[in-house]
């Protein structure tokens, strides 16, 4: 088991990670929308956090050499489903065919409030 770190997101203030390699795959822990720069929030509603949200995966990636076009499988959690257009609108921006799989799931709510959470899996050929 590999610890992945990165200061090109934001830092894990609990007793996690910010990825774990096993094998040859790679789980991120859920993303929200902090900008590692300022420690805080992107202005903007659920695109910009998608936005940040994903940058901050793609981030973590690029530490061990991987891409988007790694990633396998998705989980986006998002407090209200209603934004999932959105959502999947700048998703969409992130991924290319073959796409991974990808579960999205309503949450009553999610860390500071975030709209959106976003943990992959990623796959290391």
């Amino acid at each position: 088991m590999e610890i992945i770190s990165t200061k090109k997101a934001p830092a894990a203030i609990g007793p996690y990670s910010q990825a774990i390699r096993v094998g040859n795959l790679v789980y991120t822990s859920g993303q929200i929308p902090i900008d590692p720069k300022t420690g805080v929030f992107v202005e903007g509603g659920i695109k910009e956090q998608t936005r940040q949200s994903l940058t901050n995966v793609k981030a973590i990636l690029e530490e061990v050499g991987l891409n988007m076009g790694n990633v396998v499988k998705t989980t986006v959690f998002m407090a209200d489903m209603n934004d999932f257009a959105d959502m999947n609108e700048v998703y969409a921006e992130f991924f290319a065919e073959p796409y991974p799989a990808r579960s999205a799931v309503a949450v009553k709510t999610l860390p500071k409030g975030a709209l959106v959470e976003i943990e992959v899996v990623a796959e290391v050929v």
